[in-house]
């Protein structure tokens, strides 16, 4: 009786000294059109706060501090970076790429630090002149996210031209450059760690791939993964096998870099996720949802989907898919049939046209 008595004050312990695991919720968090966030309550399957975004255009990127407190969004036609305090939806961090005679503009990348110090912001940028742009170089942008409403970089990564994603190791050692190849850096100088080959690969019987890499959604795995397409020089055009369609993975924290091909090309994906409950699981999205198993290389299953997403994420159990981007819907779908078992519709009827859906523990 006392062992029982003993055990019941110590989870009670347990539950007052780990209050946030305990009361920790799972959210879905997007934006849509016009520059507004929005937190949805993902068992609830409803839309519970949503935050209007300072500036005007259509959200695009978005990553969000590990706490799950300041979100940050690319907008204003790819022009600044905004940080959102979720619990009072103030504006805490804001920083404009352009200055002087420079238009800057954000591509696509955009990562967090493991630590919430530090945001880095994939910038392009040409000076205008009278009758003439002239490009310049690419590069990193590096800000604290301490530096209030009028952010600056406090250094800039060298990059190659092309980079359309970034990726950080959970140690914060790395940072990974997703473009015509895997660039690994030092995030603290930009010296070049590892480079893995995608389009300058050495295989012969393979034609260059193509790799669409620009939503990230590896919050619930740390492993990236992204469909790319290859041809067979000299094949038929008309052979089924002429095209294929592989899935490049990348573990984050091992940096473990795969590309293998699972199908004839048979469907556009444009993003994928990793379950975390069968991390041999892939799930792919565009006009249909595929399932397919990354560790023998093979498709499981497809389906298709009412309209056009562009991106996914899924639950942290890996019971649940959501399908997002393009229109104002997010579809939820089971990871073990791949059956359509429910919808949230965004109020407004807003679109979310390219942003990303990201998952976050509050």
């Amino acid at each position: 009786m006392k062992s029982k008595s003993l055990a019941a004050a110590l989870v009670s312990l347990c539950v007052l000294a780990f209050p946030a695991a305990v009361r920790a919720k799972e959210y879905i968090l997007t934006a849509v059109k016009p520059n507004t966030l929005m937190l949805v309550d993902a068992a609830a399957r409803k839309v519970e706060r949503s935050y209007v975004i300072p500036g005007e255009g259509s959200p695009l990127g978005i990553v969000v501090s590990r706490d799950g407190k300041v979100a940050y969004v690319v907008t204003n036609h790819w022009g600044s970076l905004i940080g959102i305090d979720l619990d009072s939806g103030s504006e805490v961090f804001h920083a404009d790429f352009s200055h002087d005679d420079l238009r800057v503009r954000n591509t696509f990348g955009l990562e967090l630090s493991p630590d919430g110090k530090e945001v880095f912001v994939m910038q392009s940028s040409v000076r205008l002149g009278q009758g003439e742009y002239e490009v310049k170089d690419v590069g990193i942008a590096v800000y604290r996210t301490d530096a209030g409403l009028n952010a600056t970089p406090q250094r800039i990564l060298p990059i190659p031209r092309r980079t359309t994603n970034l990726l950080v190791s959970p140690d914060g050692t790395r940072l990974y450059a997703v473009g015509w190849d895997v660039v690994t850096i030092d995030p603290a100088d930009g010296t070049v760690l590892k480079v893995d080959k995608v389009l300058n690969w050495d295989r012969k019987d393979q034609a260059p791939p193509d790799l669409f890499g620009v939503w990230i959604q590896y919050e619930q795995t740390g492993i990236f993964a992204n469909p790319y397409y290859t041809t067979r020089p000299g094949a038929d055009p008309k052979d089924p096998a002429a095209a294929r369609t592989g899935m490049l993975v990348l573990d984050l924290d091992t940096a473990k870099f795969t590309m293998a091909e699972f199908e004839d090309t048979s469907a556009i994906m444009f993003s994928s996720v990793v379950n975390p409950a069968r991390r041999n699981e892939a799930f792919s999205v565009y006009n249909t949802l595929t399932k397919t198993d990354i560790e023998s290389n093979r498709l499981i299953k497809r389906v298709p989907l009412p309209h056009t997403h562009y991106c996914l994420n899924i639950s942290g159990d890996g019971k649940e898919l959501y399908t997002a981007g393009t229109m104002s819907d997010i579809g939820i779908y089971s990871t073990e049939t791949l059956e359509r078992i429910g919808q949230i519709d965004l109020p407004g009827g807003n679109d979310m046209g390219g942003t990303w859906i990201r998952m976050v523990q509050r």
